[in-house]
């Protein structure tokens, strides 16, 4: 399995290289816009095959509507966005040309405040706005591809043996140098950032806070194995000096910028820990925090909702609802909470209570596809099916790549008697979670059902071609 993976993680570096060596050749050869759309959703399906995505709805659209805020500050741009989680302890973010942007869950664990994570959004929007990826790849393949190809992979793995080979094998042909953004790249991409966060009328002390933070990572581990980030940006000190004589100048300025309220990013970070961590060290991790004096009195509100996603974990249900009432308390106009106690209340075995929470949050929030998909997972264990299936059927609407919508479809077209549509649901969940051969089967079985769905079929093939595409490049 472990071979299985480095060579899915080596492909995925070769693929994004490839890419971006494509986007800096001469005008008369390079990709056109709806190509290397069509290449970022190759590679979105090998970031699958590769890594756990964290893709829930409630995650997927915080992470997404944030990524737009900035988007939308920095201008037109050719692609969709699309800002992507993946459970990993790496201090580490990276952004593709086409659009696609993946955090770290361990770089998301650093951070205290949503300024500090909108402005590493930001930053990486400005590499890919000013060019600076393809820049430097530019720049290195003067000296030689094949050598860049290996240095990006050795980083791309992160730490370990294979790596180290690798990039001691780049290092060898001089290629290193051109992997990480130049000063003037991070200085381009960090102004960008602060005005972006001006215009979006959030404090650049965020951007600064967590330049300060990677200042300590990177001085903490000198010597040792450096966080991947901080290969890839170096410069904390130089990068942190430039930003403060930044705010120091529009001190005056900044004084009337609001507070940010960080509900939604705290209540993001600790359902993440909740599902990456080690529940016993989360446990010890929090309490520790409120312990200290220096929390405010939401951020230990706060605390208190990543305790309660504990006692979920643990099927300590009392406990967690009770935890999640004060938070509701607290956090009154925060419709996503009863989702959140729905939840609680559907594992506990109370499917009325945990109707009653969920309808309610999905009322006062149409577009909030966490309490669609609870309401739809309520509905199902009444076996009322065509209830559930409406609310599924939004969910997949809204976010077409989230795999569990798919299992869920599967699972009640074969309740319903449709073997083919069941198979095909069942198909393009296993696609998603990177169960290729799996997925092949279904989608055979689904094909030759007569009762399958018409659009279904035509879509079938599509998938099969993307299947035979990722099987080959294995």
């Amino acid at each position: 399995m472990r071979k299985k993976s480095f060579l899915y993680r080596f492909f995925i570096s070769f693929l994004i290289v490839s890419f971006l060596q494509a986007n800096c050749i001469s005008r008369s050869m390079a990709l056109t816009v709806g190509e290397e759309r069509e290449l970022g959703e190759q590679l979105l399906y090998q970031i699958r095959l590769a890594f756990p995505l964290l893709d829930d709805p409630d995650i997927s659209q915080y992470i997404n509507e944030l990524g737009s805020e900035v988007v939308d500050v920095a201008g037109i741009q050719y692609f969709n966005y699309h800002f992507n989680i993946i459970a990993s302890p790496q201090f580490n973010a990276f952004a593709a040309p086409s659009g696609l942007v993946f955090f770290y869950s361990g770089l998301i664990e650093k951070m205290n405040h949503e300024d500090e994570l909108v402005s590493v959004l930001a930053h990486e929007i400005g590499h890919v706005v000013s060019r600076h990826i393809a820049k430097g790849m530019d720049q290195g393949m003067k000296v030689g591809v094949a050598s860049t190809l290996l240095a990006v992979a050795s980083l791309a793995l992160g730490a370990g043996a294979l790596s180290h080979a690798l990039l001691t094998g780049s290092l060898a042909a001089g290629q290193a140098a051109n992997l990480h953004f130049s000063r003037k790249h991070e200085e381009e991409a960090d102004r960008l950032a602060y005005d972006w966060m001006k215009k979006m009328g959030r404090h650049p002390v965020g951007q600064e806070a967590m330049l300060q933070e990677m200042r300590r990572i990177n001085r903490y581990t000198m010597g040792n194995a450096v966080p991947q980030y901080l290969l890839t940006h170096p410069y904390p000190d130089e990068r942190l000096d430039y930003v403060q004589s930044l705010i120091f100048f529009e001190e005056k300025e900044l004084k009337s910028f609001p507070e940010t309220d960080d509900f939604a990013f705290l209540r993001m970070k600790y359902r993440i820990l909740s599902l990456v961590n080690d529940g016993k060290n989360l446990r010890n991790l929090l309490l520790s925090s409120l312990a200290s004096s220096s929390l405010s009195k939401s951020e230990r509100v706060m605390v208190r909702y990543g305790l309660s996603q504990l006692d979920r974990m643990e099927n300590n249900y009392e406990s967690s609802k009770k935890l999640l009432q004060e938070v509701i308390d607290f956090y009154p106009q925060q419709s996503i909470l009863l989702v959140d106690l729905g939840l609680v209340e559907l594992e506990a075995g109370n499917k009325e209570s945990a109707l009653a929470l969920i309808q309610k949050a999905y009322e006062s929030n149409s577009h909030d596809m966490w309490a669609a998909f609870q309401m739809a997972r309520v509905w199902l264990q009444y076996k009322d099916l065509d209830n559930a299936e409406k609310y599924l059927q939004e969910v997949k609407g809204e976010m077409p790549t989230y795999s569990k919508v798919y299992f869920e479809l599967g699972k009640l077209k074969a309740a319903k008697g449709e073997k083919g549509n069941s198979a095909f649901f069942l198909g393009k969940y296993n696609l998603y979670e990177g169960r290729l051969k799996l997925a092949a089967h279904n989608f055979t079985i689904a094909d030759k059902d007569p009762g399958l769905d018409k659009e279904h079929r035509g879509e079938i093939k599509k998938m099969q071609e993307t299947i035979k595409r990722l099987e080959d490049n294995k």
